[in-house]
């Protein structure tokens, strides 16, 4: 089957070409057949659009929505310029998968979308305003430009973390406002997780049920999950992704009572209280300089700047809290897993943050570390550490495209 995954902004559509199935998924023979990136939807657009083994082809174009950058996109894959062979027309694609960021209590899966699915997916806007939206537009836009007929799955991001016990997931709050609203710590970068503990099982050779490790998706966004069983039963993003871990422009962890007072001492709404937690705090707010990891320890190294290092000191330290309030709440893991972008590439931050847990018996292999795992199967500590430690890059677009082809087979959904 040629699934087209499509991930959709409120600006952007993310896309991957996957040729797959359940045989091929068995085998890990699962083929990237395309993937590219639409920018600035509503102006003048920016497209990357990339077949295997050819070269990016980059231009701008004028981009009016959703729909216009999925219709381009369908457009260049079954052309000859694309040269994806396997794609010609638009009926050599057999299914579309999508990221679905907010499924609230609801879906605790993966699901084929129905008209019924489609206004649950609606139902969770309140949870997910930013984001929710931008998916359904991308749901209608391949129903158009692909056929009411074709079907089409949602993976959503908070799935896998609704196995969270009551005593996770629930804020101290008074139960009404649970009951009412369903205030609760929901988690994302659920389908990034479950990948990174997939392929952590797959190489050590375990059952899913004896895979009990601490996940640590560092990018732009943060997150960490602890994962006991197989299932997510606990982690760092709550209600919304704002929680948790230092981020690129995101706060993370605070005291409510900040929200107030920033609130009224720079005369600000809450509104814009809440933007400037998501937008203008995390790395870029205290160093004042850049949200991106690599600039700041750049500037570190060079230049000795002293907010671009204790911005990465703060980024270090909140990772090791969580460590360390997640081994107590597992009893224990037998590894650590580093993923996203910092994560899979940053071994001088993986060294910061490990460097400080030799306590627990946590040991680096430098050479290991440094290569990013492609070394030993994804290992960068040395045999003697007591806890595991590994790199394993995340491959989300491949989780939604399996995903879509067990959902739309019948087959299992757990794995």
């Amino acid at each position: 089957m040629n699934i087209l995954v499509l991930n959709c902004g409120s600006s952007s559509v993310k896309f991957q070409l996957i040729s797959t199935d359940l045989e091929r998924i068995e085998q890990d023979a699962d083929k990237r057949l395309a993937h590219g990136l639409i920018e600035r939807i509503g102006g003048a657009g920016i497209v990357t659009f990339t077949a295997e083994g050819s070269a990016p082809k980059r231009f701008a174009e004028p981009i009016r929505d959703t729909r216009a950058a999925v219709e381009m996109i369908l457009r260049w894959a079954i052309s000859q310029e694309s040269g994806v062979t396997e794609v010609n027309s638009v009926a050599d694609i057999h299914a579309a998968g999508h990221r679905v960021v907010h499924g609230g209590e609801r879906f605790t899966t993966s699901v084929l979308i129905t008209d019924e699915v489609l206004r649950g997916i609606e139902d969770c806007i309140e949870l997910a305003p930013l984001h929710n939206p931008a998916n359904i537009q991308g749901i209608l836009a391949a129903r158009v430009t692909l056929g009411a007929a074709l079907p089409q799955v949602a993976v959503f991001d908070t799935a896998f973390h609704q196995t969270l016990p009551e005593q996770a997931f629930l804020y101290a709050l008074p139960y009404q406002l649970y009951r009412r609203h369903r205030i609760r710590r929901y988690g994302f970068h659920g389908t990034s997780h479950r990948y990174v503990a997939y392929r952590y099982r797959k190489l050590k050779g375990i059952a899913r049920e004896a895979t009990n490790i601490i996940t640590l998706h560092l990018g732009n966004g943060c997150s960490i999950a602890a994962i006991k069983g197989g299932n997510s039963i606990d982690t760092s993003m709550g209600f919304t992704p704002l929680e948790g871990l230092v981020m690129g422009t995101r706060s993370g962890d605070l005291d409510p009572s900040i929200v107030d007072l920033i609130g009224t001492k720079e005369g600000l709404s809450s509104h814009e209280v809440e933007s400037l937690l998501n937008k203008q705090s995390g790395l870029l707010g205290i160093s004042g300089l850049t949200d991106d990891m690599r600039d700041l320890l750049a500037e570190s190294r060079e230049h000795d700047d002293r907010r671009a290092r204790l911005a990465i000191e703060i980024f270090c330290y909140r990772a090791r809290k969580y460590i360390g309030s997640y081994l107590a709440a597992m009893n224990g893991a037998e590894a650590i897993v580093f993923t996203g972008g910092i994560g899979e590439n940053s071994p001088e931050i993986r060294g910061k943050i490990c460097g400080e847990l030799k306590w627990l018996g946590v040991e680096l292999d430098a050479e290991l570390n440094s290569a990013n795992g492609v070394l030993k199967n994804g290992q960068i500590s040395s045999d003697k550490s007591r806890v595991s430690v590994f790199v394993i890059p995340t491959n989300e677009e491949l989780l939604i495209a399996r995903d879509t082809v067990r959902v739309v087979s019948g087959a299992p959904k757990r794995f």
